[in-house]
């Protein structure tokens, strides 16, 4: 990745399809954890077909509500969808079973974009500016992404991480970009024009930024 770094005193990363991207064996394995821990008599197929329909249908609610979707109430939309009586299951139930893939999540973590992405990161030290981290979540909540970056030694690179799971907010909505923005103060006296967010979706990312009054890449 290449930015002109004398745009910008803060640089604020987008992290699904910016930074990483889902393991492949992840989705092919969590599909079949979930046909069996709910004995969904579909087919596999069928059952990744659903569960990859609600989550687009996620994310793009939350593009234009601006409210975070969480993913227990993706998994009973699949459930239901798929003909699973939902009557009976039970918040504990979705609990163990996010718990599961959690775990799952962890055997197989998702892929740098940029294996060399922490050469750009020092860059952005060596010149005193600083970094953060927004992220939509669906599935994979916050806590679980921040221990990947963790994992890749990127974590000490951000002055703070954001994810909507964690403050009920999903880009584009400006709330989310105004958290940035305070958090950001919190640490220097900063203009919105003097920050740069970058990140994959033109809607969340690009039109969310420039939007609240920040400057954006696309990439």
């Amino acid at each position: 990745m290449e930015i002109n770094l004398s745009q910008a005193k803060h640089f604020s990363f987008d992290l699904w399809l910016t930074l990483i991207a889902s393991n492949p064996k992840f989705k092919p394995k969590r599909d079949q954890l979930f046909k069996d821990f709910f004995s969904i008599e579909k087919s596999i197929e069928d059952v990744g077909k659903v569960l990859r329909q609600f989550d687009i249908l996620a994310n793009k609610i939350s593009e234009i509500t601006g409210v975070h979707f969480d993913a227990n109430q993706i998994y009973c939309l699949a459930l239901k969808e798929l003909k699973v009586d939902i009557e009976k299951i039970s918040s504990e139930e979705l609990n163990l079973f996010q718990y599961e893939v959690e775990h799952l999540f962890i055997q197989n973590k998702p892929m740098l974009i940029d294996p060399n992405i922490k050469n750009l990161f020092q860059k952005i030290r060596n010149q005193n500016k600083t970094m953060s981290l927004l992220s939509n979540t669906a599935f994979i909540k916050g806590k679980q992404l921040k221990n990947v970056l963790q994992d890749y030694d990127l974590s000490s690179y951000f002055e703070f991480q954001i994810y909507s799971d964690e403050i009920g907010f999903s880009k584009p909505n400006k709330e989310v970009f105004d958290v940035l923005f305070k958090e950001i103060n919190k640490i220097k006296t900063i203009k919105k024009n003097e920050i740069m967010h970058i990140g994959d979706n033109k809607i969340a990312d690009y039109n969310g930024a420039i939007d609240y009054g920040f400057k954006a890449i696309l990439i």
